[in-house]
């Protein structure tokens, strides 16, 4: 009872127009309400009042105290879900964007185009509405000579928590082409103005409107350069030099190995992870369409940058996996063919060199996913994005391929042990191909058939045959042979071990096994063909009640479904008589 007499007392005190006794009264709510997420439900028409009341004030004339106080409010206010509607209208929309300094000029034919119903405010007239937000939006944003910049941060975070919770508050924001606002701003990367709370909130919104509406994903991506615009926010971050063609360094710091760079500043950091996400958003489809030269140099600048972001370290491990993550999602967006500025590099002292080639950002990747897979959490999301980034890595660069082989599938010496048991690397993504997320097993066998150079024997070699079967099904490969993948000839090295005992090796467990007594021994020929014939009959009953589909092998090396007549066409077989054994006393049991 006392939250709501509260509320009461503040809107009166609203009501009298005075700015000192609404800056008081809203301050005071302010201070109370600072921390809470969660609102009753008796309180949502006075909550809604009250947003009406702090959005007139802010379309007067203000000191900035009250100023800041109004926005204060409606970042509180906003948080609630159920009571945007004074929000969300175009004019509510266009005095936040002000405040913000993101507004910019709309023309007449934009501002006329959308449905009046989408963007009016409760009890308000649509064409007042539309004027007075013309003329709002027309208004100079803040000076950034001499910004009131926690003004500019709180209404950044009350259209935040706008568009996070209302649909049509993204249309509008859509409308007013808050985009082009953000990305003038964003030019502004070198500029020490603004605040890092100014920046984060620009690059939140950025990302807010980027992962909710794909036509502002294509804006930004090809009518305002969303890609260098970004590129050169992370290079001013990151404080990189460039000391080569796609080589990047930190400035000042030019030829200390990565290792031994301080860590990444929380705040480099949290700016660095956001545009990471944005660019996520706006790249999200390259992989699958073709970009031409220029695009190309654009991604291959950005590839340099993550390199660079992979082999760099936040404060503290945690902080570092998640900023790391960030990255790798990236990378995993990015041009197949744009992968070797990851290999790019020279190899200097204390890198990782195969084959002439830096290996550096390779087995930063390959550390990266084991630790995933150790983890076992949420391995689709977690574990994927590295793994396929592996997976694709390896099939289009060959120094890299061999390198991941390497490490992952070296020479076999262990022939005693199944290729899913032990600590190995090799052991752990074996394991992977019979889990129960189709996507995480097709993903752990398509890994391993890549380092195989797609050769079905050197496949089965390396994982056996009853791992290997789901993926050979898939291909068509069940029969033997090889992908269409282009690869290189060279020849698979085999160990003294794996030579002496490769005769004795069981193809489906991949291991030498304790040679097993024959079940069939001691039987004469007839109750051989009896016990072929009682199986083929319990399959066809299975069959039948639809318990099983068997299976059988076509030409085309992919397994197809047998049909009665298949198994009828096993039971006239030459080797299977119809005629009983004399001792059929158990024809009946199936």
């Amino acid at each position: 009872m006392t939250m709501k007499m509260d509320l009461n007392v503040i809107i009166d005190q609203m009501e009298t127009g005075e700015q000192d006794v609404a800056l008081k009264a809203l301050q005071s709510y302010n201070k109370e309400m600072n921390l809470c997420f969660t609102f009753s439900r008796e309180e949502e028409q006075n909550r809604e009042h009250l947003g009406e009341l702090v959005i007139g004030f802010l379309n007067r004339e203000l000191q900035p105290s009250c100023q800041l106080a109004c926005l204060e409010t409606v970042r509180i206010l906003t948080r609630d879900k159920q009571c945007l509607d004074p929000f969300i209208n175009r004019s509510a929309m266009s005095t936040l964007a002000r405040y913000a300094g993101i507004a910019v000029a709309i023309t007449a034919t934009s501002v006329g185009s959308h449905p009046q119903g989408q963007v009016d405010g409760e009890g308000g007239d649509g064409e007042a509405a539309e004027e007075d937000s013309s003329e709002m939006v027309k208004e100079s944003s803040p000076s950034s000579e001499n910004p009131d910049q926690d003004v500019i941060a709180e209404a950044l975070k009350s259209i935040c928590n706008i568009l996070l919770h209302n649909e049509t508050g993204q249309v509008v924001a859509g409308d007013l082409q808050l985009i082009k606002g953000l990305a003038k701003r964003l030019k502004q990367c070198h500029d020490s103005t603004w605040t890092h709370e100014v920046r984060f909130f620009d690059l939140r919104l950025t990302f807010l409107l980027t992962a909710l509406k794909t036509d502002i994903r294509s804006q930004l991506t090809q009518n305002l350069h969303g890609i260098s615009l970004l590129g050169n926010q992370l290079d001013s971050i990151l404080g990189l030099s460039w000391p080569d063609t796609l080589e990047t360094a930190r400035a000042g710091l030019e030829g200390i190995p990565p290792e031994e760079l301080p860590p990444l500043s929380r705040q480099q950091t949290e700016l660095t992870m956001e545009i990471l996400k944005i660019l996520f958003n706006i790249t999200f489809d390259t992989t699958r369409r073709k970009v031409d030269e220029e695009e190309a140099a654009e991604y291959r600048h950005l590839g340099a940058i993550l390199r660079h972001c992979l082999m760099s370290y936040a404060d503290g491990e945690e902080r570092t996996e998640e900023f790391h993550s960030h990255v790798v999602n990236l990378l995993g967006n990015l041009p197949l063919p744009c992968l070797d500025v990851l290999l790019i590099p020279k190899v200097q002292q204390g890198s990782i060199e195969y084959m002439g080639v830096n290996m550096d950002a390779v087995n930063m990747l390959l550390g990266f996913m084991e630790k995933k897979l150790d983890r076992g959490h949420k391995l689709k999301e977690s574990l994927l994005p590295s793994l396929n980034l592996l997976t694709e890595s390896a099939r289009i660069h060959r120094e890299t391929r061999k390198f991941l082989r390497s490490k992952v599938l070296p020479p076999l010496r262990d022939v005693i042990n199944r290729p899913e048991v032990g600590s190995a690397l090799r052991n752990k993504i074996v394991r992977l191909m019979t889990h129960i997320d189709t996507d995480v097993k097709d993903c752990a066998a398509e890994f391993l058939f890549v380092l195989c150079k797609e050769s079905v024997s050197r496949f089965i070699k390396y994982t056996g045959y009853g791992n290997a079967a789901g993926l050979l099904a898939a291909r068509g490969l069940l029969g033997g042979g090889r992908d269409s993948g282009n690869y290189s000839e060279d020849e698979d090295s085999e160990t003294e071990e794996y030579r002496e005992a490769k005769a004795h090796i069981n193809p489906i467990t991949g291991v030498v096994e304790e040679e097993q007594p024959n079940p069939l021994e001691g039987m004469t020929e007839e109750q051989k063909e009896y016990e072929a014939m009682k199986l083929v009959k319990m399959f066809d009953k299975l069959s039948r009640t639809n318990l099983i589909q068997p299976m059988q092998l076509g030409m085309d090396g992919k397994m197809t479904e047998m049909t009665t007549e298949d198994m009828q066409k096993l039971s006239h077989n030459p080797l299977f008589p119809s005629q009983e054994p004399v001792n059929s006393d158990s024809e009946g049991e199936t």
